[in-house]
């Protein structure tokens, strides 16, 4: 018997740098909305090698951080890949899943990454207003997301079939 919940949602980002902030205030704003069940919540300032952990006997994960993108925000799949971010500070989500398999010998949970759109990253800025009000609308998505977590209700959301 596993002592967390199958559904891990895993925000990451660093509150002092303006909208770099989204992650963490993306936690917030779900908490304050409330009735999750079944859901553990994680964040830090970024992702490391030692999250691959946190990752181990969960049915989904919802990666969420801020991104440059050209919409409110953004859904999509996670698959594992190599790349170099592990020699850096900043590990991606694709290079956690592929930690995962090296460590667990196996497939990693189906994973997800919400992307929510920022504009101002400097060193001590408070969040924009732009990502005050895409914030908002990434949280009602995910809030749908959480009230239906199945794999197979989160693809069809992906496809834009509900």
């Amino acid at each position: 018997m596993s002592d967390h919940n199958p559904v891990l949602i895993f925000a990451w980002g660093n509150p002092s740098r303006g909208d770099d902030a989204l992650g963490p205030e993306f936690i917030a704003r779900l908490e304050e909305r409330g009735g999750r069940h079944n859901v553990d919540i994680l964040t830090d300032y970024q992702l490391q090698i030692e999250h691959a952990l946190d990752l181990h006997q969960r049915e989904l994960i919802l990666f969420v951080d801020a991104g440059l993108i050209d919409q409110p925000f953004a859904f999509e799949t996670v698959v594992p890949a190599r790349d170099n971010s592990y020699t850096s500070h900043a590990l991606s989500p694709q290079a956690l899943l592929s930690i995962y398999e090296s460590v667990y010998a196996q497939s990693p949970p189906p994973a997800f990454l919400l992307r929510i759109s920022g504009h101002s990253f400097q060193l001590g800025s408070p969040l924009s207003d732009a990502a005050k009000a895409n914030l908002k609308q990434a949280v009602e998505f995910a809030g749908v997301l959480l009230d239906n977590s199945l794999e197979t209700f989160w693809r069809a959301r992906l496809q834009g079939r509900l």
